[in-house]
């Protein structure tokens, strides 16, 4: 079998949650990221989809990398490093992040914590601890912390959570807003709850040290169990994500200090995260090449189309003629048939240039052992494909 993933040859780390899962995943079915075993689906990929969209489900995001940036110069330290103004995130508020080379190219995104003005906790998808260190050279007072096996975290997502959340006893939960934290007692040590998620639909992450992890699972499902939880692995939530229209490493972009190929990384305007990027502040790593990148407008816009038909177009290219002829003017990097939506949706990389031009996806797709092809035509869309007005709601229903 061929892999890339750094850890092959070595045997997974079991999440804090793993005794748990390993009793739920009938399927045996089971993915690496950064280095730890994890669920890629428990039972059927779309019915764990459709327990997150209608009751709530838990995703195991222990791998996740978690980072606690400490002193009186982390603030300023971070500040640095990422593209957005660090000191415009309130208390106990997390933002969202990316951070870049110096040429521009972003390195990775993830979330700020910032639980007091010297007290930051980073988290990122893929082990960021040697840029972290450089980002930190020079500042008196910063210490930089991996706590990926200290802090076990579970995402409870869907229309229950905030009910489940309630019944376990989070007094005032209801009162979180999107991107709030919140701190409860628990067996004598405090449970963390961020109203975060990678669904786009109501939900919560939960942070607790490792050792209290099960307990915390066994409230939790204890609670959730008049209201259907379920936990789900990563087959759904790149189903829901992608309807949020939200970007993921390896489909949507390439980190860039991993990238080999000149240009196959991308930067925040292309990734249509210009919004991310504040030239008000002071000096931060990429500045000029942005500045530069956003008077000239960049190369590639990630692009959200609704395509014609019912087959998702999958590693296509996209043209601006009906007859594919001639270079392309993009390339999907994300799709699927919605059920919440009803559509056939993409996310796609398209040349700035080409973007008010008319484009068409050329579709492979297999039926009954035999290989076919159509032309569809694309639209483009400029919000997420999926956005429930209860994601936002504060107090959220109870579902």
């Amino acid at each position: 079998m061929t892999t890339t993933d750094p850890y092959a040859g070595e045997r997974p780390k079991l999440t804090a949650f793993y005794p748990r899962a390993k009793e739920l995943n009938i399927r045996d079915a089971w993915q690496v990221w950064n280095g730890y075993k994890f669920a890629e689906c428990y039972y059927d990929g779309e019915y764990e989809y459709f327990c997150v969209r209608n009751t709530c489900g838990t995703y195991d995001i222990c791998p996740m990398q978690k980072y606690k940036i400490k002193g009186r110069d982390a603030e300023a330290m971070l500040n640095r490093m990422v593209t957005r103004d660090v000191k415009k995130i309130g208390l106990n508020r997390v933002a969202y992040c990316v951070w870049c080379t110096d040429e521009g190219r972003m390195i990775d995104d993830g979330t700020i914590f910032k639980i007091a003005d010297d007290n930051f906790m980073l988290t990122c998808g893929s082990p960021c601890t040697a840029w972290l260190r450089k980002a930190a050279f020079g500042f008196d007072d910063v210490t930089v912390t991996d706590v990926t096996d200290d802090i076990a975290a579970l995402a409870l997502q869907g229309p229950t959570s905030c009910a489940t959340l309630k019944k376990m006893g989070l007094d005032g939960i209801d009162t979180a807003k999107p991107f709030d934290i919140q701190f409860f007692p628990f067996h004598g040590e405090t449970l963390m709850v961020s109203r975060t998620g990678f669904t786009g639909d109501l939900g919560y992450e939960l942070w607790i040290p490792t050792k209290l992890a099960i307990q915390m699972w066994d409230e939790l499902y204890t609670a959730g169990e008049d209201y259907g939880i379920q936990p789900f692995g990563e087959t759904a939530t790149n189903m829901t994500r992608l309807e949020a229209g939200f970007i993921m490493p390896a489909m949507e972009f390439n980190e860039a200090l991993r990238t080999v190929n000149l240009n196959h990384d991308q930067t925040p305007f292309e990734l249509s995260l210009g919004w991310l990027v504040d030239f008000d502040k002071p000096h931060f790593s990429g500045r000029a090449a942005l500045l530069e990148e956003k008077k000239r407008g960049p190369k590639y816009t990630l692009t959200k189309l609704d395509i014609e038909g019912n087959k998702p177009a999958e590693e296509s290219y996209i043209y601006n003629d009906k007859r594919c002829k001639g270079k392309e003017v993009g390339y999907v990097t994300s799709a699927m048939w919605s059920p919440a939506v009803k559509a056939n949706i993409a996310l796609a990389m398209i040349k700035t240039e080409h973007l008010d031009d008319d484009l068409w996806a050329e579709i492979y797709y297999a039926k009954e052992l035999r290989q076919y092809s159509r032309v569809a035509r694309c639209t483009r869309k400029t919000k997420p494909f999926w956005t429930p007005p209860r994601a936002r709601a504060t107090p959220p229903a109870d579902y």
